[in-house]
């Protein structure tokens, strides 16, 4: 299947009935409410799930600068990160304001709990299981998993192809067809593709379910 942003386009236009494009840049009516509604209908499909091809986990490093109060830490959110995925295996102490993340808990490269950084406390590096530093710790970090806003179209499942497609041409409908109608059964159609892409998705994957973090909880 071939997938680029103006084949995705094209898949929308076509859905509406109208003329299909060469370009974003076209001087054309279908070719700027397109390039409209493009990219802000790729990052809200993104956020939606967590698509596995748009999964990515990195290790962050903490911010010279830590909170002004309550916690001892903050961390710069990766500029392609959309929606953060939280872990299965421990229960944090941290909140999310603005691109960062605050929080008191975090994890030495060597996966061991490290508190406010200090020197002596006991960590597991290659030297052995309860081995104690007298020197500096290594340098914390969080390692985080996340969705990413994925901008290569050729990346995406087939399935989110479609969801994509489906919801560009009801954000474009209204003004290309003047048909509510039409926007109706799309939408409807926008409901079973997102329907199957999820369920296909799933399969791809062992369930994990979230924990019942502090954040989660205030947030939901």
């Amino acid at each position: 299947m071939s997938q680029s942003v103006v084949d995705v386009c094209n898949s929308a236009l076509s859905m509406v009935g109208a003329a299909s494009i060469m370009s974003l840049t076209d001087n054309s009516r279908e070719a700027r409410v397109c390039n409209l509604q493009y990219d802000s209908n790729r990052r809200d499909e993104l956020r939606k799930h967590f698509w596995n091809f748009a999964i990515k986990r990195v290790a962050l490093a903490p911010d010279a600068a830590t909170p002004a109060f309550d916690f001892a830490y903050q961390f710069t959110l990766p500029s392609d990160c959309l929606r953060i995925i939280l872990p299965n295996d421990a229960n944090l102490d941290w909140v999310l304001e603005g691109r960062k993340i605050l929080t008191n808990s975090i994890t030495s490269p060597f996966s061991s709990n490290v508190v406010n950084g200090q020197p002596g406390a006991v960590y597991t590096p290659p030297g052995g299981i309860g081995t104690t530093y007298t020197a500096a710790p290594p340098a914390p970090q969080m390692n985080l998993r996340y969705v990413s806003d994925v901008t290569d179209c050729t990346q995406w499942d087939p399935s989110f192809y479609n969801v994509m497609s489906v919801a560009i041409a009801i954000d474009i409908c209204e003004s290309l067809t003047q048909s509510n109608q039409k926007k109706q059964m799309l939408m409807q159609q926008y409901k079973d593709a997102i329907i199957e892409a999820r369920i296909a998705d799933a399969f791809e994957n062992l369930p994990a379910d979230a924990p019942d973090d502090s954040w989660w909880l205030v947030r939901y």
